[in-house]
């Protein structure tokens, strides 16, 4: 008993003291004011409603009245003024104050330096210093306040918010600007990172993206085979089929550079270092009516465009390339951004190398020469990027942007007599060089423009000695193109923006051929221009969004006129469901022909062609789409039929393994189809399956028979995946691919072969009438995020294609047996067996 009573009076004891000393009680101003008119012998003429509500801290009684005035000035919003010995007045006009802050960017909390603050109304302004931090003195408490950073929505503030008694500053966060009426409506799509606009398209946020099965990076190119539409018949980046079009129809951009080749490893890697890249949109139909010049897909790619005044950066490695990046600081308005990648392959051969190596090279002319002699190889490749930034003032904005990609391959045989040895080597370059700049100008609140222009190189050589035959091949191809673009934008209210713009490119290709024995050269050499025109308005309020574009294109070389209307609707019907309508007609001049006897060493097969308005015509489509949308409770449910006519592709182009081979025609395809998504999404987890059902036939009047399927006629296509956050910083992603076996036309059985002239050749039954045995494919990676020291962080990730090694065959064609004139022999192209990669990558 004694004891519980001591317990007690000490629990009392410590809550009286605790409470003693965390409780300051505040007194009301008025109870101060009736105070000091006692202490002081003074009266103080206030409105009993300006000091009702304020509680202050007593003064200190030691204070003389001019103190104690200068105290309640600096605790209070209100003004206290002596008339003289007898009388103080208190009101809450004529008070100025001091008032501070901290300016803070939205996303990485970084402290914006340089930022405006301007007093509205009576001129006086400053800057945030090298903390982000600013103050000003003598500040009307009636005054409102702006701040601004350019790339940033300026936000304002009366000054009594700004005030701190304490010197506490506050903190103000300024969020990034997006002055596009095309928002965001999904921000977590299938994964972290992934996100869906109001207008379809699909955009790829690098710096938020999560992980994908398979993949231990947000690889740009191989991301976007997630989506439904979205195929690559033969696993590559280099050809990304959507909706049944040829890769060759998706127009890539890269700032605004307009890119002729995306791969690495021959398009098992894409070639773009996701580090400094933004954002990534994809499009697949109702395409802003700024955009042409592809006809199945345009693929949009932005690089970090902010100045941030931040230094940072990041390095990474693993099993097939090493890579870092930075963002430097020059000055205030001034910065640089550069990153580059190279393969380690020609250091360490690693087993994802080995099966990267076997799957690119496979039924090449390297391949078959390691069978008849002995040969080495050496592949590598690299990739770097710079952009400029700098920033002359809140309205007026400019960037420089440099991007290289290369791949080079070396290899030797030796061939042995029975008196001496030969050795030859053969190379293999394949480049992409482009440079841009813009110049975004913000002219008034409702007036704004954008300046683009640009220049990409692209060139393949190949040099390839057959030492049987004594003779030299050398083969070039090689595109450029300059760009000019203008963009103005004119923003009538919050609801409502139009775009007008004009575009001119001028694009020049060669392709050259030459031989030693016997001696033969072919250079052929082509330019043309486009001029377009084009306008578009775009409305978002309420549950509409609406967009509607028109594009005038003219080739001046054919004094033709191309007319391009777009349209894009979306219609919220309630807060779950909404119903979607686009529809696109568009054109392209550029085209990439299979020529299987002139090759590039046999890797590459494709080379860029400029259409000549006769047996290369303008390829144009006309596309509609039609769809429904749920969305409740993070659960999203899509489903989208679709109709596209593609005209004016050739023969050439299509890489037909059949009796056409050979055969120049001009035709279209047609794809219809449907495709359907569902995705539920929670604060841990995302699960999705998606499904597309299509049909794609071509149709060449001249050809018997005249229609027959596509090449990437893939009528079933199922993909699910699974993506867990089993720790904070754990992450795993499990995913799956089934779909129908790619079309191929066999021999005539029993009648295996033909002979025309002198050349023996392969006797095809009708085209394109059998398919391959079904593709399936499991993949999965798992990432770990820890932290190195308070500013470095770090990620381990690890991810395995085609997990079960699934035996899947991605092509089949014949060619006549050498020792047997009246045969034909198979020859499939296989995927990817079970290939584990890993990587590690720190960022600071």
């Amino acid at each position: 008993m004694v004891l519980n009573k001591w317990l007690i009076s000490l629990l009392l004891c410590i809550g009286s003291i605790c409470y003693g000393q965390n409780t300051t009680k505040k007194t009301p101003l008025s109870a101060v004011i009736i105070s000091l008119e006692k202490q002081f012998n003074i009266k103080f003429s206030y409105a009993v409603e300006d000091v009702a509500t304020i509680k202050i801290d007593k003064p200190n009684a030691a204070f003389t009245l001019q103190e104690t005035i200068d105290y309640l000035n600096s605790k209070t919003l209100l003004n206290f003024k002596a008339l003289d010995d007898r009388y103080v007045t208190v009101s809450v006009l004529n008070k100025t104050i001091s008032v501070c802050g901290i300016v803070l960017s939205d996303e990485k909390k970084s402290r914006l330096v340089g930022a405006s603050v301007l007093v509205n109304n009576i001129g006086r302004s400053t800057i945030t210093d090298e903390n982000g931090k600013f103050s000003l003195t003598n500040i009307p408490i009636t005054a409102t306040l702006t701040v601004s950073y350019v790339g940033f929505e300026s936000r304002q503030f009366s000054a009594n918010e700004l005030f701190s008694a304490q010197n506490n500053c506050k903190e103000i966060v300024l969020s990034t600007k997006n002055e596009e009426l095309n928002q965001v409506m999904i921000n977590v799509y299938l994964t972290p990172g992934l996100q869906k606009y109001l207008d379809g398209s699909t955009v790829l946020n690098t710096k938020k993206f999560g992980i994908l099965p398979g993949l231990i990076e947000p690889d740009i190119l191989q991301s976007v085979q997630a989506l439904p539409g979205v195929e690559s018949t033969n696993e590559s980046i280099a050809n990304i089929n959507v909706r049944g079009g040829t890769n060759d129809q998706n127009l890539v951009l890269w700032d605004n550079i307009k890119m002729y080749h995306s791969g690495h490893f021959f398009g098992l890697i894409s070639a773009y270092n996701p580090n400094l890249t933004n954002k990534v949109i994809v499009s697949k139909n109702g395409t802003s009516a700024e955009y042409s010049d592809g006809v199945s897909s345009t693929i949009n790619m932005y690089t970090k465009d902010l100045v941030t005044n931040t230094f940072s950066g990041g390095a990474g490695i693993n099993s097939i390339s090493a890579d870092a990046f930075l963002e430097i600081p020059i000055t205030k308005k001034l910065e640089l951004h550069i990153s580059g990648r190279r393969s380690i392959t020609d250091l360490f051969k690693s087993p994802t190398y080995t099966k990267y190596f076997d799957r690119s090279f496979q039924d090449t002319e390297i391949n078959a020469d390691s069978d008849r002699h002995d040969t080495s190889s050496d592949f590598y490749f690299y990739d770097y990027t710079a952009k400029l930034l700098f920033d002359l003032n809140e309205k007026h904005q400019f960037r420089v942007n440099i991007i290289g990609i290369n791949n080079a391959l070396d290899y030797s045989e030796r061939l042995t007599n029975s008196n001496e040895t030969q050795s030859k080597t053969s190379t293999l370059s394949q480049k992409n060089m482009g440079y841009g700049g813009n110049w975004k100008a913000q002219w008034n609140s409702k007036l704004s423009s954008n300046f683009i222009t640009y220049f990409s190189r692209y060139n393949i050589d190949a040099k390839d000695y057959r030492v049987e035959t004594d003779q030299r091949l050398t083969e070039a191809n090689e595109v450029q193109e300059t760009g000019v673009k203008l963009n103005t934008y004119y923003k009538t209210n919050d609801n409502l923006n139009f775009l007008f713009g004009y575009q001119f490119n001028e694009t020049g290709m060669l392709n050259q051929t030459t031989v030693s024995a016997p001696f033969y050269s072919s250079t052929k050499k082509d330019v043309l221009l486009n001029h377009a025109l084009f306008s578009e308005v775009e409305y978002n309020k309420n549950n509409t969004y609406l967009r509607v574009g028109l594009r005038l294109n003219y080739f001046q070389k054919f004094e033709k006129l191309l007319v391009e209307p777009r349209i894009n609707i979306r219609q919220k019907l309630s807060d779950q469901f909404a119903l979607k309508l686009e529809g696109e007609f568009k054109n392209q001049s550029t085209t990439q022909i299979v020529d299987f006897e002139d090759d590039f060493l046999g890797v590459e097969k494709r080379r860029w062609v400029l259409v000549n308005d006769k047996d290369i015509p303008i390829a144009t489509s006309k596309q509609g789409s039609f769809g429904v949308e749920f969305n409740k409770n993070k659960l999203n449910i899509e489903a989208t039929g679709f109709y596209k006519i593609v005209d004016g592709i050739t023969a050439s182009n299509q890489g037909f393994y059949n009796s056409f081979q050979f055969n120049n025609a001009n035709g279209s395809y047609t794809a219809k189809g449907f495709e359907f998504l569902a995705n539920k999404t929670a604060r841990q987890y995302s699960v999705w399956v998606s499904y597309t059902f299509s049909t794609n036939d071509y149709e060449f009047d001249t050809f018997t028979p005249s229609t027959f399927p596509n090449n990437v006629d893939i009528r079933h296509s199922v993909s699910l995946g699974f993506y867990y956050d089993i720790l904070k910083n754990l992450k795993i992603a499990i995913g799956g691919i089934w779909r129908n076996g790619q079309p191929y036309t066999k021999p005539i059985d029993g009648n295996e072969t033909v002979q025309n002239g002198n050349n023996t050749m392969v006797n095809y039954d009708s085209p394109n009438s059998e398919n391959l045995d079904n593709f399936m494919r499991l993949d999965a990676s798992l990432n770990y995020n820890f932290n190195l020291s308070e500013s470095i962080k770090a990620s381990f990730t690890a991810g395995v294609i085609n997990v079960t090694n699934q035996d899947n065959d991605i092509n089949r064609y014949y060619k006549v047996n050498p020792n047997d004139s009246n045969d034909a022999i198979q020859v499939d192209n296989k995927s990817l067996g079970l290939t584990p990669n890993v990587s590690f990558r720190v960022n600071f």
